[in-house]
């Protein structure tokens, strides 16, 4: 299947496709210089046949993790594509999760003004939400993206077969984007985590889940409006991220906990049983009022008020600007 997307620089196709990552020469321009990025915790084998059907290609492998997603990596990448020789006519490939397609993606967008970049995500999180839409960046001086670009790519491969490596708990992990989207924008696709075989389905919801942001994207490509129902459940998620004690849980299992306190009591009893059923968490085991205070640093606060997405139906939303004080009493009366 492919799915075009479409941006100001003209648009990319998105395929999705089992065993595409080893038919991309179907797909992709890589009879030229590649360097294909990849990191330590993606099976080599992926990397490995990506550039196995390059004319001449160079394999980069950074340490797993968002601590690579910085300017000294970022740095030795382009040191690379200078050692290397790479001209305008060159490209880069990643291969793995959404931290790689950040950082590749940044490299390919400022090397001699900007070089041809294909984004082969291998994780549910990357294929679902992060290679769709453009945006690259690294993290610095301690801030998350703060450093970047809107650099489409020229083409997505997404091949759910490279799923099968991924512990059951980053699939989950990958998935609570994906529920997120649902509640926001597709009644049916909810539907699917509610009452169906989640595994046997997996193709059926990543389709639904680039669809959706597909469109949001295309309507708001420089996130001015639309884009930020993204964001959805993200304001809480980000403050669980940022206290100490939550340093454990990823970044879809936070995200499914800050959607808790933003639905209707009504969506809350459909979204409860959906997180059990994907082993997400349900409840927060440390001091809420340290993330309440993390959450007065959120990019979405306006003086004293805080914009937010709800959802007040499965598959529809609405933005609300609060006083943050009321949001905060508010949260307290959540059982979550």
């Amino acid at each position: 299947m492919v799915i075009p997307v479409k941006t100001s620089s003209g648009g990319y196709d998105i395929v999705l496709e089992r065993g595409a990552l080893y038919r991309l020469n179907d797909y992709l321009k890589l009879k030229r210089r590649v360097l294909v990025v990849t990191d330590s915790g993606v099976p080599s084998e992926y990397a490995k046949a990506a550039a196995a059907q390059c004319r001449e290609a160079y394999i980069v492998t950074v340490n797993e993790g968002e601590t690579s997603k910085c300017f000294d990596t970022y740095k030795m990448l382009l040191e690379k594509l200078v050692e290397y020789g790479f001209t305008r006519s060159d490209a880069v490939v990643a291969v793995g999760g959404g931290v790689v397609g950040d950082l590749s993606g940044f490299v390919a967008a400022s090397y001699m003004r900007g070089i041809d970049f294909y984004n082969i995500p291998t994780t549910v999180l990357s294929q679902v939400d992060s290679s769709v839409g453009g945006k690259v960046a690294i993290d610095f001086a301690g801030y998350k993206n703060i450093v970047g670009a809107f650099y489409p790519p020229k083409a997505v491969i997404i091949d759910s077969d490279t799923l099968k490596t991924l512990p059951a708990r980053q699939i989950s992990n990958g998935l609570a984007e994906s529920v997120k989207m649902a509640l926001t924008s597709d009644g049916e696709l909810f539907s699917i985590f509610e009452n169906e075989d989640i595994e046997k389905n997996i193709d059926r919801i990543i389709e639904a889940s680039i669809k959706i942001k597909r469109q949001v994207v295309e309507s708001d490509e420089k996130e001015k409006g639309l884009r930020k129902i993204l964001n959805f459940g993200h304001t809480l998620a980000h403050a669980i991220e940022s206290v100490n004690e939550m340093q454990n849980l990823y970044h879809g299992e936070c995200v499914a906990l800050g959607m808790i306190p933003v639905c209707s009591e009504e969506v809350r009893k459909r979204l409860l049983p959906v997180l059990k059923k994907l082993n997400l968490p349900t409840r927060i085991d440390c001091d809420k009022q340290k993330i309440t205070d993390a959450m007065r640093h959120d990019k979405k606060m306006s003086g004293s008020d805080i914009t937010l997405t709800y959802v007040g139906e499965v598959g529809k939303y609405e933005m609300h600007t609060v006083p943050f004080d009321r949001f905060a009493e508010e949260l307290k009366e959540v059982d979550y």
